[in-house]
C-alpha cells in the first residue's frame, strides 16, 4: 500500500511539473503604428523622443542612429509582435527613417 502511494505522487508530481507557468515576454517600446507614420524627415531628437521615447538601442559608437525594437511572445509560443524601426539623424535632425526591418524568426 505504501509502495502505491508513492508511485501516485510520484506519477502526479510528474504530471505537475510538465505544466509550468510560461510568462509573457515583452521586450523594448511598443511601437505604435500610428505613431510610426507621424516621424517625418526634418524632426529633431527630441521630438523623436517624444513621440517614441527612449531608444531601445542608443549605439554609443553611432550617436545618428537611433533603433526601436519591439517584441511580444505570449508564454511557449513565437513572438506574435514584432516591429523594428531605426532612425537616422544628421546632426539632430532626422535624415533617413527604416520602418518594418525583420526581426529573427526565432523570436
Amino acid at each position: 500500500m505504501n509502495y502505491t502511494r508513492k508511485i501516485i505522487i510520484a506519477l502526479i508530481s510528474l504530471t505537475l511539473g510538465a505544466c509550468v507557468f510560461q510568462p509573457s515576454v515583452q521586450q523594448g517600446n511598443f511601437i505604435e503604428q500610428e505613431k510610426v507614420e507621424q516621424i517625418e524627415i526634418g524632426m529633431t531628437k527630441n521630438q523623436i523622443r517624444f513621440l517614441l521615447g527612449t531608444p531601445m538601442i542608443d549605439d554609443p559608437f553611432n550617436e545618428n542612429r537611433w533603433d526601436y525594437v519591439y517584441f511580444l511572445k505570449i508564454g511557449r509560443n513565437q513572438a506574435i509582435s514584432k516591429k523594428w524601426v531605426s532612425i537616422i539623424f544628421d546632426e539632430n535632425t532626422v535624415s533617413q527613417i527604416i520602418k518594418d526591418q525583420n526581426l529573427s524568426p526565432n523570436l
